[in-house]
């Protein structure tokens, strides 16, 4: 018999799709806030081999990119309240995709400020520029200019991870549609709506912050 598709049952919970959207993307801002200045302050670390902090971070982007994302959640969720530390749902996924979003933007900064000619830190020191002017004018911007591309592309990554968060009851936007589909059996418009909903906001997010590299980055780099 074929299938007869309908999408009513699913619109009618739209607005716990919303809720959940509206869910995902203020974790990825917050991720994304908190994990790319992770990220700033590993590249550094990392490229000017500050010791002993620079070995530091290395065992942590070791660690943290060759271990699945729905492992360090759990690890955070459920192991740290074993050291008795407890935390809420909400608390254990903005940890997870800060310490995710962290290591992977050290890489990727560390690239760009490691492409930075040496030259240019020495014309700074002959301007007599401050330290902070020299970070933040002569490393740090023309660095993100450099791999903002690849950085986007993984803040997006990490969004799209988000929906493994589901699984200690975040509730986000897999987490909806999962308890959608779970009271109208209809997963398979649930699910279509819900990769509908997941490209829309990966595509918001990229055109957000290929502005802001074009409007912020690109031009003082």
């Amino acid at each position: 018999m074929a299938y007869q598709f309908d999408f009513i049952p699913v619109l009618q919970n739209a607005d716990l799709l919303l809720r959940g959207a509206l869910f995902t993307l203020e974790l990825t801002a917050i991720g994304t806030l908190l994990g790319v200045s992770v990220g700033i302050v590993g590249a550094i670390v990392r490229a000017w081999k500050i010791q002993p902090f620079s070995a530091l971070f290395g065992v942590y982007v070791e660690l943290i990119r060759n271990t699945p994302f729905l492992v360090q959640l759990f690890f955070i969720f459920f192991g740290l309240p074993s050291l008795g530390l407890q935390i809420s749902e909400w608390q254990a996924a903005v940890l997870a995709m800060v310490i995710n979003l962290g290591a992977y933007s050290t890489e990727i900064i560390r690239a760009g400020v490691q492409a930075i000619p040496r030259g240019q830190l020495e014309a700074s020191a002959a301007l007599a520029m401050t330290r902070l002017e020299t970070f933040r004018y002569v490393v740090l911007v023309p660095a993100l200019g450099k791999v903002w591309p690849a950085l986007s592309s993984q803040i997006i990554i990490v969004m799209l991870g988000s929906a493994v968060c589901s699984q200690i009851a975040t509730e986000e936007l897999s987490f909806a549609a999962n308890f959608i589909q779970s009271r109208n059996f209809r997963a398979f418009e649930t699910y279509i709506i819900t990769t509908l909903i997941y490209l829309f906001m990966a595509l918001m997010i990229r055109q957000l912050l290929g502005w802001i590299g074009r409007r912020y980055i690109a031009r003082n780099s």
